[in-house]
């Protein structure tokens, strides 16, 4: 039975540094010559061999030295590494790129994403949840053509969806005026998360009971009502993933093309920070890194924000970029004074 020590534990975590800090194979003599390693070349290089048995690392050429596997990277990730604090002065200069409490929700979400990507050369990846625990505040009904019809529905977080309806004839203003008055009394001021299909199946027959024709435009409803249930998933310097060598840009294309399909690569039951390493999943990008930490508003997780890269990117740096501007965002969107101070939930991962 192979027992894997701490020294061979801190030999993981160097070879995994050095990888991320060079992306270069790192051979035994590099390892030995740390401070912090204290053993000769021949112990580490050992070592190394003990932790490529195990599936930790491998050796892409022979005689060359070793690089970390996803197996490398995931016990480096979850157990090894150990996270610097932000100094007061990238703290600053986050808050600067963030905003402040009067800058509106949607462009604080853009501006985390622009400064992450600016700070770690990655993509940034949004998720927004938000719709989903607002109130519906209005709906309307415009008539833009003949039996034509579109519906607006506005929540209470400033999210407008639209759907274009055609009716079998066109409608009179008393039966606008009914259908209007009828929704507003039925769901204005309930919570999109709320509503349910059995409710809007109600709907549905109390509205075709005044005039059947009207059903179609209840069903737009519900149609609308699905879309912000759902997780919306957003990519934003993607060129970032294009230009980087060591990810296929075939996956990275088809990445981009299905974002809308990704949602479910971010599970709603995760707290603190995420890491997710690519799978070769229909969608995954092989030898990809995703890290995302959730943003929440009013009690509520209200999304979630981070950077896709490639594997070897540098976690110590980008985990408490992502910590600190999710933590930031959760206290800029909260009526809650208290919450302005920041401490992670996690700081040691």
């Amino acid at each position: 039975m192979i027992i894997v020590n701490d020294r061979k534990l801190k030999v993981l975590a160097a070879v995994v540094d050095e990888y991320i800090r060079t992306g270069e194979p790192v051979g035994s003599k590099t390892i030995a010559r740390l401070e912090h390693i204290k053993v000769s070349a021949a112990t580490v290089r050992n070592d190394m061999a003990v932790l490529e048995q195990l599936g930790y690392l491998e050796q892409p050429h022979t005689s060359a030295g070793r690089i970390p596997t996803y197996a490398g990277y995931r016990l480096y990730v979850d157990e090894l590494i150990t996270l610097p604090e932000l100094s007061q002065e990238e703290k600053i200069r986050l808050d600067r790129l963030l905003g402040d409490d009067d800058t509106p929700e949607e462009l604080l979400i853009q501006n985390a994403a622009a400064a992450l990507t600016e700070l770690t050369q990655c993509a940034a990846v949004v998720t927004n949840s938000a719709p989903r625990f607002s109130v519906i505040s209005k709906v309307e009904v415009i008539p833009t053509g003949k039996r034509l019809y579109v519906i607006l529905l506005i929540t209470s977080n400033g999210s407008i969806k639209n759907k274009a309806c055609r009716l079998e004839f066109d409608l009179s203003n008393e039966q606008l005026d009914f259908f209007t008055h009828y929704i507003d009394e039925n769901l204005s001021g309930i919570s999109v998360d709320e509503l349910s299909e059995e409710m809007l199946d109600k709907m549905i027959t109390a509205v075709s009971a005044y005039m059947v024709s009207l059903s179609p435009l209840v069903k737009g409803i519900c149609e609308l009502s699905e879309d912000l249930k759902h997780q919306q998933f957003n990519i934003s310097g993607s060129e970032k993933l294009l230009s980087c060598d060591e990810l296929n840009k075939m996956e990275v294309v088809r990445f981009i093309e299905h974002k809308n399909e990704l949602a479910d690569l971010i599970e709603d039951s995760f707290s603190g920070i995420q890491i997710k390493f690519g799978a070769g999943g229909t969608f995954a990008i092989g030898n990809s890194s995703m890290i995302v930490s959730k943003y929440r508003k009013k009690g509520h997780d209200a999304g979630s924000l981070g950077i896709i890269g490639p594997m070897r990117v540098d976690y110590k740096k980008i985990i408490p970029y992502v910590e600190y501007l999710t933590h930031k965002i959760s206290a800029l969107m909260s009526e809650d004074e208290d919450n302005i101070i920041i401490e992670p939930d996690n700081p040691d991962l």
